[in-house]
Parts: structure tokens; C-alpha cells; sequence
């Protein structure tokens, strides 16, 4: 099955604006979760005697359990519009069901990309492209952590040069967002997690959704 990186953005751009301030509300839900984690990192790291230059383990670990919580519930959010657009609600953005097999996953999956961009950044861009849909397969069929990882690998053959593509145009999507006064991340945010849904949906050979909607797009 070969992807294709604007049919992708198309077709969830589609999807939006069937229900637009529904996904837009998604995202003020995300944004304040996300605003809530600051504070409490910031709370945890004055306790535990940091900085903000230097933050303390503690607040570290925090910070990272607390954003696996937020974003295990985007990618659970994301999979289910991506699936049923008109019946999706915002329960799903709750999804603590896996937590510690996705935790897990993000963390090997940060190291990873971490690792690569401190070489020469192209090796980061790879692993995220190699990795891109561990988080998916954590969420949808509960694998663990290196099964993931591996499955998403393998997801990837024969589609690396498009889904490349793929992360580089969400990564413009989301920076062109960021400059719009960071309003523009309302529409950025939905697209981008939407359309990765799409991804891995096309890629995995699950509902039939992204499939047909491939074929309506190439028609």
C-alpha cells in the first residue's frame, strides 16, 4: 500500500471542517493539560530544590509522566476521529488503559530520535520515521514497548521516502502554527494528529476508512 503525504493532509483537512470547533476544543483541552503539567513540574521542581536552568530528576520524571498521560490521550483522540469523525467524543482524549507499556515506548522512542539529531539530525528525522507509529500500536493493539517499536519498523518498509516527506511537512504544518501567534496551532494540531492517524490506519491494515478515503483522493 503506498502512502501519500498530501493525500493524507487532504483528506483530514476534510475531516476537520465537518466538525471544526469540535477539534478545536480538542486542542484547548490538550493546550490546558499541557499548561497544568507545567505547573505542576514547576511546584515539584521549587520543592525539590531546582532551578529553572536546572531542573531536578524529580521534576523531570514528573514532567515525562505526566506528558505520556497527555499524549497517550491525544493519540487515542486522534485514532478514534480518524475512525469515527462524526461519533468521536472528548472521553476519548482520557486513555490511561496501557500507560506504562506507552510510557515506556515514548521513552526508548525519545532516546532514539534524541540521539540521532545530536547526529547531524538526519539520523533523528530517520528514527522518527522508523518509529513513527509505535505510540498507535501501543494504544490500538496494547504491544509492549520493543514490539512496537519493531512493528512500526516494519510498517514503514516500502513507504520511508513518503513518510519522511510526511514528517517533515507536519513538522512546517505545526511550525507555520507556532509563528500565526500560536493561534494557528488550533487547525496545526488537529490536522497533524489526524492525518498520522490516517498513516497508520493506511499502513496497518486496519478499518477500512483510510483506504477507501485514499481511493475517493486518487479518483
Amino acid at each position: 500500500m503506498r502512502f501519500s503525504p498530501t493525500a493524507a493532509i487532504q483528506y483530514c483537512w476534510d475531516t476537520f471542517k465537518k466538525r471544526p470547533w469540535f477539534f478545536v476544543g480538542a486542542v484547548a483541552i490538550l493546550l490546558a493539560a499541557n499548561f497544568l503539567n507545567i505547573g505542576v513540574t514547576s511546584g515539584v521542581n521549587s520543592l525539590t530544590g531546582g532551578t529553572l536552568e536546572e531542573p531536578t530528576i524529580v521534576s523531570n520524571v514528573v514532567n515525562l509522566a505526566l506528558s505520556a498521560l497527555i499524549v497517550i490521550g491525544a493519540v487515542a483522540f486522534f485514532l478514534a476521529a480518524h475512525d469515527d469523525p462524526d461519533g468521536v467524543a472528548y472521553a476519548a482524549l482520557w486513555h490511561p488503559s496501557s500507560y506504562w507499556k506507552f510510557f515506556a515506548t515514548s521513552l526508548l522512542t525519545s532516546l532514539a530520535v534524541g540521539l540521532g539529531l545530536v547526529l547531524l539530525i538526519v539520523p533523528g528525522l530517520i528514527a522518527m520515521v522508523l518509529f513513527l507509529f509505535a505510540g498507535f500500536l501501543v494504544v490500538d493493539r496494547d504491544m509492549g514497548p520493543l514490539e512496537a517499536l519493531q512493528t512500526s519498523m516494519a510498517m514503514t518498509k516500502g513507504n520511508r521516502w513518503p513518510l519522511f516527506g510526511f514528517v517533515v511537512l507536519t513538522m512546517l504544518i505545526l511550525a507555520l502554527g507556532v509563528l500565526a501567534l500560536g493561534l494557528g496551532l488550533i487547525v496545526a494540531v488537529p490536522i497533524v494528529g489526524l492525518a498520522t492517524a490516517y498513516a497508520y490506519r493506511l499502513l496497518s491494515g486496519g478499518p477500512d476508512d483510510a483506504v477507501a478515503a485514499d481511493a475517493r483522493l486518487a479518483a
